[in-house]
């Protein structure tokens, strides 16, 4: 792990998240200017980035480490739904709902997959994203039972299948596995077609470039959306006992337990981290959106997002440090 690097890295985005809070608290992003930032990322540059991270010649290594991420995070899964079950029985209800979904569901994709192309490259990025797939299963049904009724596995399946970051790995996928048939293919076409094969070849560097530029676009905005939600935090936020405890199981017993884990089994230095760095990622923000629609305690749930954002930026290094 470059050291300077992941400070370098962390310095940059605690610039970001500052520059984001200052044009909160200037007036500047309005609140409801919070909605299309996340818009903008879950449904464009997220995507965009996840499918440039998959740029890279597809090998049988790749797809062995595939099937190990996917197991690691399963497995995680288990273990923070059982935790979910267990731990809170004695909190107040609306309390107990919102800390069951905290612990199930983090912020993996939104800041993890962003933090992980930064620490350990479009590599990193790429097993990023094939690690949340088990996450937002769980999301849309464990967690949604947080608040609600169980939903039936079809409308679960169906979330998860045409999420836009799940189509995103379809297609990244597909351009690494094909990118030499495909590519043969393409330029058989393009030489044979003339002019008109001409206007296509410019067309697909056009879009090609675009998905680029789309993707870069993903840390910055993801960090100005944060540095949005932290202008609004108070000391006495910090020191809610309950936000204190879903930010202790989030960022240090979960990933501590995977990095104990992975130095068992002696994975693959990369896979090791990846897996460390996207299972200590803070509350997932669907949190506070979901305890307001299903009328739960939203403003503790708002709490629990903040507290564990905020001092993910102390601990995500240390992690990284230490993988």
């Amino acid at each position: 792990m470059d050291v300077a690097g992941l400070w370098t890295l962390q310095c940059m985005m605690f610039f970001l998240v500052a520059f984001g809070a200052i044009l909160k608290k200037k007036g500047i992003l309005k609140e409801e200017s919070r909605g299309i930032i996340t818009d903008l990322v879950l449904y464009g540059f997220l995507p965009c980035n996840i499918i440039n991270s998959f740029r890279m010649e597809f090998n049988l290594d790749i797809l062995k480490r595939f099937a190990l991420i996917l197991t690691v995070s399963l497995l995680v899964q288990v273990v923070s739904y059982i935790l979910s079950r267990v731990l809170y029985n004695h909190k107040p209800y609306e309390v107990k709902r919102v800390l069951q979904y905290c612990t199930i569901v983090s912020n993996s994709g939104f800041l993890g997959l962003p933090i992980a192309e930064g620490i350990f490259g479009a590599e990193g990025m790429m097993y990023a994203s094939v690690f949340i797939i088990p996450m937002r299963v769980m999301m849309w049904s464990a967690g949604i039972a947080c608040f609600t009724a169980s939903p039936d596995m079809k409308s679960v399946i169906k979330k998860v299948a045409v999420h836009p970051c799940i189509i995103a790995v379809y297609i990244g996928l597909a351009l690494m596995i094909f990118q030499g048939p495909l590519g043969t293919v393409y330029e058989l076409v393009v030489q044979t077609a003339g002019p008109l094969g001409a206007v296509v070849r410019t067309l697909t560097m056009a879009l090609d470039k675009a998905v680029r530029s789309a993707g870069s676009c993903t840390t910055a905005s993801t960090m100005l959306l944060i540095g949005t939600m932290l202008a609004d935090v108070r000391l006495k936020d910090m020191l809610n006992p309950d936000a204190l405890l879903i930010s202790a199981i989030r960022l240090g017993i979960l990933p501590g337990l995977v990095l104990l884990g992975c130095s068992l089994f002696r994975l693959n230095p990369l896979v090791a981290g990846v897996c460390v760095l996207i299972t200590g990622m803070p509350a997932g923000s669907t949190s506070a959106i979901l305890a307001a629609k299903y009328g739960c305690d939203y403003i503790f749930a708002t709490k629990c997002v903040v507290v564990s954002t905020l001092l993910s930026m102390l601990t995500i290094p240390i992690w990284c440090m230490m993988v």
